[in-house]
């Protein structure tokens, strides 16, 4: 918005009643939607707040609503009327203090925000919280947007979307951040270098279905004014992000990927939200969107505020936000950020910064009525869409049916696994003996919850390293540490989720400033690194053993889980139909073990199916025996034992 626009508003704001309405006025915010919206079960809510192109009395314009009840005045400025505090007061409709108002010769694209005088006489300019698109940073305005009219082709993807199962359906997830993942050369046109939506999906698909992933989860999303929060401090929940184009065009991005049979999941951020004078924080010049109590309403720690779980009219807002995003952009899942800040009052804060509940607890009561609320609505009356908490404590239930006093989400992060997981993988392959439990450890809480294994963003900054350098050893050690680690995780129950640029060993942190390093594929060992974990992608699709029994101990079975001294580890998983299992040897130490024994359930051949030692994996193995069969003899506690001779940092996965 420009300067002039706040001045111009000051000089013409003067204290004065809004404008009667005429006799006979039938406002569009009607008296039922007041009473859906007080009640919280307003869930199409977006169609009637926010800007909406239209037609009155014969001439063209827009409808603005908004939700302001503490406000003394309100009224719309923007292009259509110079800015003009005077021009547009909005006409208060009902007791909730929601406010309306046509503007004739609004078009598309224009931009506008809401003046709002405070019964004390301060003057706030504000973004409006129910637009479709935002101006691009550094503006802060809003944008007039028609979500309208969209031609979809992907009925066919949503048809076979009902069929998703949670815990038998395969999900490996490629976590990206459109603005980083590839950037255009400079130019004066394109200074940041962005990809538009139509250009993120044409490259984004080709990457994906060439690798092998099921779905894409993409970071920053909803309008954001700070690139550096990587979009999680959110001030248009209901605008995709201008910096790569208009709503329309996201939505040819996520048809786009359904088209090519690629799902699409979202970052979502009901925990917090940004101080931004434009935002939602004292919103109508007193506590709104946030808890007025600071200490139930601030996050000392982030600096942002906490929404009002507790208030219908902000639930309603996020409620419909979820869905919105579900049902108006098609998206098949919504990974909901920094869930254990919301269920914990005293998360972050020191005593005295926290306010306990009723019964004296330091749970959030109304957080947690808000998620059961949430994750019935958007999987009740979307079949198949998926809701993924990142949730790094020990509330029990968080993917628990409401009805055994869960929180209902699909899927839970699993943030234990991952810190077990990472400690292990940077030792020295020397101490690994002594930690041999990190790895194991997993399984004795693996089904408690329809988990997501996860290595994301959060693990590639911060000075915490790369992926390949969290890895000990030179760097071709480095890469046969990492081809062990995935192997590893793909083998062990639970979903999967990485991160952009860690499949083909990506050296820098990762930041949102720059692409990833993709010139690293002009070498061999960034080359090799990235076919093993195509080909890890593949294997776990093709073969249901690796996700059709995820979340009970049916699909799993320890051979040895307690051979620290040489740091392997061998483990079976079984399919449903009991054909195709596979079995996983992985030697996580520099040793060559030629004489390697490993115990076997069943007098069956053993079809070796993924070598690590494999030539295109950078390995010194041209041809290898391809058929091992079992032979009689106790051996890891089985039956029957295979001979194999299992190379330093040797993955071997057979078939039976």
């Amino acid at each position: 918005m420009k300067e002039t626009a706040k001045t111009t508003a000051k000089t013409t704001a003067k204290t004065r009643k809004a404008p009667k309405k005429p006799a006979g006025y039938q406002p569009r915010f009607s008296e039922l939607d007041q009473y859906l919206f007080g009640q919280a079960t307003h869930y199409d809510i977006f169609r009637k707040m926010g800007a909406h192109l239209d037609k009155k009395d014969g001439k063209v314009g827009a409808w603005f609503t908004v939700w302001a009840p503490h406000a003394a005045e309100v009224s719309v400025i923007g292009e259509f009327n110079g800015w003009d505090a005077h021009a547009n007061v909005m006409r208060k409709v009902g007791e909730d203090g929601v406010y309306e108002v046509f503007v004739p010769g609004v078009t598309e694209g224009m931009m506008y925000k809401y003046y709002i005088r405070t019964p004390d006489g301060r003057e706030l300019y504000k973004a409006d919280p129910y637009a479709f698109a935002s101006e691009k940073r550094p503006g802060t305005a809003s944008k007039v947007a028609e979500i309208e009219g969209y031609r979809w082709g992907d009925s066919e993807w949503l048809t076979n979307r009902k069929k998703f199962d949670v815990q038998k359906s395969a999900l490996s997830i490629y976590e990206v951040h459109p603005g980083s993942w590839m950037k255009h050369p400079w130019s004066e046109s394109n200074p940041d270098g962005f990809y538009n939506y139509v250009q993120f999906a044409h490259s984004l698909a080709d990457y994906v279905k060439k690798m092998g992933y099921t779905h894409v989860e993409l970071m920053g999303i909803a309008e954001h004014p700070f690139d550096g929060s990587w979009g999680y401090q959110v001030t248009g929940y209901y605008a995709p992000t201008s910096r790569y184009g208009t709503p329309k065009e996201f939505k040819y991005l996520v048809d786009y990927l359904h088209k090519n049979k690629i799902g699409v999941i979202l970052d979502w951020v009901p925990a917090h939200f940004p101080k931004d004078a434009h935002g939602l924080a004292d919103f109508d010049g007193q506590p709104l969107y946030e808890y007025a109590d600071p200490r139930k309403g601030e996050h000392p720690e982030w600096g942002t505020k906490i929404f009002d779980y507790g208030k219908n009219e902000v639930k309603n807002f996020m409620l419909a936000n979820a869905l919105y995003w579900v049902e108006e952009y098609h998206v098949d899942g919504l990974r909901v950020d920094a869930v254990a800040s919301m269920l914990y009052l005293d998360y972050g804060k020191e005593p005295g910064q926290w306010v306990p509940n009723k019964n004296g607890g330091n749970e959030n009561l109304e957080a947690v009525e808000f998620f059961k609320h949430l994750n019935t609505l958007v999987r009740g009356r979307n079949k198949g869409v998926i809701m993924i908490a990142e949730e790094s404590t020990t509330w029990p239930k968080v993917t628990g049916s409401v009805e055994d006093g869960g929180l209902h989400f699909s899927y839970k992060w699993n943030m234990g696994w991952m810190h077990d997981f990472l400690d292990y993988m940077k030792l020295d392959p020397y101490f690994r003996k002594y930690n041999h439990n990190k790895m194991t450890f997993g399984m004795t809480y693996a089904f408690s919850e329809n988990y997501i294994l996860v290595l994301s963003h959060d693990e590639v900054v911060h000075l915490k390293c790369s992926m390949i350098n969290k890895m000990p050893g030179d760097l071709k050690e480095k890469f046969q540490n990492l081809m062990v680690g995935y192997a590893f995780m793909f083998g062990h129950p639970g979903k999967k989720l990485l991160f952009m640029g860690q499949d083909f060993g990506q050296l820098r942190e990762w930041s949102e400033e720059r692409e990833i390093d993709w010139f690293l594929l002009a070498d061999e060992g960034h080359q090799h690194l990235q076919t093993f974990f195509s080909d890890l992608l593949k294997m776990y699709r093709k073969y249901p053993a690796l996700y059709a029994n995820d979340c009970g101990y049916e699909g799993f079975q320890w051979i040895n889980a307690n051979d620290g001294d040489r740091s392997i580890y061998s483990f079976v998983r079984w399919s449903p139909t009991g054909k195709n299992n596979l079995l996983f040897v992985c030697n996580f130490t520099p040793v060559e073990r030629p004489d390697y024994m490993c115990g076997v359930p069943r007098k069956k051949q053993y079809r070796l199916i993924l070598d690590s030692s494999d030539m295109k994996y950078g390995g010194p193995t041209e041809k290898r025996q391809m058929v091992y069969r079992a032979k009689d003899g106790e051996c890891d506690g089985q039956p029957y034992r295979i001979a194999y001779s299992l190379p330093a940092y040797g993955v071997a996965v057979f078939s039976f």
